[in-house]
């Protein structure tokens, strides 16, 4: 990373500003306009101690793999035009000889790996190659998404908008990991837009071509990096959808109606996911999933990095293969993805700060929860859809990276899809239980 990097990052930056200020100029609302403006700006910066961290302190797949290999595909193609093809090809086709580090063989195999290569390569011809450049253009990917799942939260409840920029705009893991190129910042974005675009559809039945155009592209990006977040996500979100357009929760039997068909499509999006996650980790074998846990653990710990030992840890509950042992297991995976690395568990300074973050998380779980009561919590997962969907979709997302995630580096990672929502749900029980001591007949409304 050369010293030209650092003076075209402020025109670069500069660029990204007119662009969205452009957009922010149709906002009437100041306070739209206001968390964009900061929004952006945190992204902006995030990019540099991001950029540092993965070329200085922490090298890994971001500079290593993605980066080197992206631009060496950039590089091949302006040697010879009719190498445009690896820009299309699957990643398995890719020619291994061609590779500009012979470590990174066999990871084009994987066509998820290829994909983010693919896309560094593509920014390059307007990046330069610039591995600063590049991550500002994937921290500014990431932000448009996240405007948008901003955006949908901000609508159903306004007067939470400093709770909603701080769950998802500020949360320092989320900012951090979501900020240079990694499939990470993609999968957030893909989030972002498919949540705008389902709404847009569903709801407001508007911009039908357009949202599908929305939906077909970030569905396919998804599907392609990581579909275990989308065969989670989605599922829980339509549930969210139906109880928006149809007020389900007064028909009791609709009611208990729901609640078979949601207890299915859990287990089914479970069993999905886990499937998932065993393929991306290089388990195929045709043993059933809960058979495969602690095999997807074990096959995780022998693609750690060299000296990445240190970071791994236990979950502390035996395993045998059971589907009552995955359930006795659960809420030490839970426990793990929403509050480890403990400070005390920390070895690096990524996963330091990570538990830093995770101590105040868990602090907040229990102020929450002990202001709400029992009754309470469950009468905002009763009665509000969106408490619902995040609960739903945050611990079950929780539940299987904690399984089968064993490298708190890696989990970090791993877990911020669900993070946002899991604090969203937080706040929404907050703001219920202090509305319901405002005025109890809040309680009681549906």
């Amino acid at each position: 990373m050369g010293f030209a990097e650092f003076i075209l990052y402020p025109v670069y930056v500069a660029l990204f500003y007119f662009l969205f200020s452009a957009r922010r100029k149709n906002y009437n609302d100041p306070v739209l306009e206001f968390y964009h403006k900061q929004g952006f700006w945190i992204k902006a910066l995030a990019v540099l101690p991001f950029t540092l961290f993965n070329t200085l302190l922490s090298p890994g797949d971001s500079f290593g793999l993605y980066y080197t290999e992206g631009t060496n595909i950039f590089h091949l193609i302006l040697k010879d035009a009719s190498n445009i093809k690896w820009l299309y090809l699957p990643g398995p086709e890719f020619d291994q000889s061609l590779l500009k580090n012979s470590l990174n063989l066999g990871y084009f195999r994987a066509e998820n790996n290829y994909m983010v290569a693919r896309v560094v390569a593509m920014l390059s011809f307007v990046t330069f190659g610039k591995y600063l450049i590049t991550n500002l253009f994937f921290s500014m990917i990431a932000f448009s998404g996240v405007w948008r799942l901003y955006r949908f939260f901000y609508e159903q409840y306004p007067h939470l908008h400093k709770q909603f920029a701080i769950a998802i705009l500020y949360l320092p893991t989320f900012v951090f990991w979501s900020s240079g190129i990694l499939k990470d910042p993609l999968c957030i974005s893909s989030m972002g837009w498919i949540t705008y675009a389902l709404y847009e559809v569903f709801y407001k039945k508007k911009d039908l071509l357009k949202n599908l155009i929305i939906l077909t592209l970030f569905g396919f990006l998804l599907a392609v990096l990581k579909i275990y977040i989308l065969i989670a996500y989605v599922p829980f979100f339509f549930l969210y959808l139906i109880l928006k357009n149809v007020n389900l929760v007064r028909n009791s039997l609709l009611k208990w109606g729901l609640g078979l068909v949601l207890i299915s499509g859990t287990v089914f999006a479970g069993q999905q996911v886990m499937n998932s996650f065993e393929q991306e980790l290089g388990s195929y074998a045709a043993e059933g999933i809960t058979e495969q846990i602690g095999k997807t653990r074990s096959s995780y710990r022998d693609k750690a990095a060299p000296g990445g030992g240190d970071s791994n840890f236990s979950l502390g509950v035996e395993f045998d293969g059971s589907l009552t042992s995955l359930l006795k297991m659960a809420p030490a995976a839970i426990i793990a993805t929403f509050y480890r690395p403990f400070i005390w568990e920390s070895r690096k300074i990524s996963t330091l700060l990570s538990s830093f973050e995770s101590m105040f998380i868990m602090l907040f779980t229990l102020y929450v929860l002990l202001k709400a009561g029992p009754v309470r919590s469950f009468n905002a997962l009763r009665k509000d859809p969106v408490v619902l969907y995040c609960v739903l979709f945050s611990l079950l997302f929780g539940l299987f990276v904690g399984a089968t995630t064993p490298n708190f580096g890696s989990l970090v990672r791993y877990k911020i899809p669900c993070m946002p929502f899991y604090l969203i749900a937080l706040f929404l029980i907050q703001d219920r239980t202090r509305r319901i001591k405002n005025n109890p007949a809040v309680g009681g409304a549906a």
